[in-house]
């Protein structure tokens, strides 16, 4: 039996019960990643989940508030097989997967670059009639 049946069997949280689930299961870290992912969505600020652990967080406050989940962009897919199955719980999926392990919020760093120039694409674009792609004659 591996740590975290060992951690359930102890605890026997509830499952239905997400706050028992982070009061039995979770760290102060976990926690405060929560409070941060509920904030960010009652702001309506996006929030990046990076790795294992900031995935556990987000599968908590979905859990508490559902709307929350429109507010995730997910980094990245670690190589940690619970990251996959929390990422598909949620229904995300990953703007990277480089089956990275090394925390410190690398892969969450790496996305960034693709976020800011999705954005820049958004906003500086030009559409094809600003562009008048749409009034040459050889363009359906």
């Amino acid at each position: 039996m591996g740590v975290i049946e060992r951690a359930i069997a102890l605890n026997r949280p509830d499952p239905s019960d997400p706050l028992e689930v982070l009061a039995k299961l979770g760290g102060y870290e976990i926690a405060g990643l929560v409070g941060v992912i509920l904030k960010g969505a009652a702001e309506r600020v996006p929030v990046i989940i990076d790795g294992f652990i900031s995935a556990a967080a987000a599968l908590v406050a979905v859990k508490l508030c559902p709307a929350a989940r429109d507010y995730l962009l997910a980094a990245h897919c670690s190589a940690e097989p619970g990251h996959r199955l929390i990422l598909e719980a949620l229904g995300l999926r990953s703007l990277l997967s480089l089956d990275l392990r090394l925390g410190e919020g690398t892969g969450a760093a790496l996305a960034m670059h693709l976020v800011d120039d999705a954005l820049a694409l958004l906003d500086e674009m030009a559409t094809f009639e600003e562009a008048g792609v749409a009034d040459r004659p050889d363009c359906p």
